[in-house]
C-alpha cells in the first residue's frame, strides 16, 4: 500500500515525464526563427544570405538572455559554496 508520499513521487515522476516528453516533441518544431513578416520580405531566391543573416541574428538575441541567467546562476552557486566552506 503507498502511503501519501509515495503518491506524490509517483504523480510528482509522471508530471516530470509528461513535461520532458512535450519539450521533447517541440524542440522539432520549425527551426526557422522567424516572424511572419521576416520571412514575407525576405522570402524568395535572391534573398537567401539575407535570410541567414537574419535568422543568425535572431538566434543570436535569443541566446543574450539564457547565457546572462547561467552566468548569473553560477557566480551565486560559486558565493554559496565559498559560504559553506568558511563555516
Amino acid at each position: 500500500m503507498h502511503t501519501k508520499k509515495n503518491n506524490f513521487q509517483i504523480i510528482k515522476s509522471k508530471f516530470q515525464a509528461l513535461v520532458f516528453g512535450i519539450c521533447f516533441f517541440l524542440i522539432g518544431a520549425s527551426a526557422n526563427a522567424q516572424c511572419a513578416m521576416c520571412r514575407a520580405a525576405l522570402s524568395g531566391d535572391s534573398n537567401i544570405k539575407k535570410a541567414e543573416a537574419v535568422n543568425d541574428g535572431i538566434v543570436y538575441l535569443m541566446v543574450i538572455p539564457y547565457l546572462l541567467v547561467a552566468i548569473i546562476g553560477y557566480l551565486i552557486y560559486r558565493m554559496y559554496s565559498k559560504k559553506k566552506k568558511a563555516v
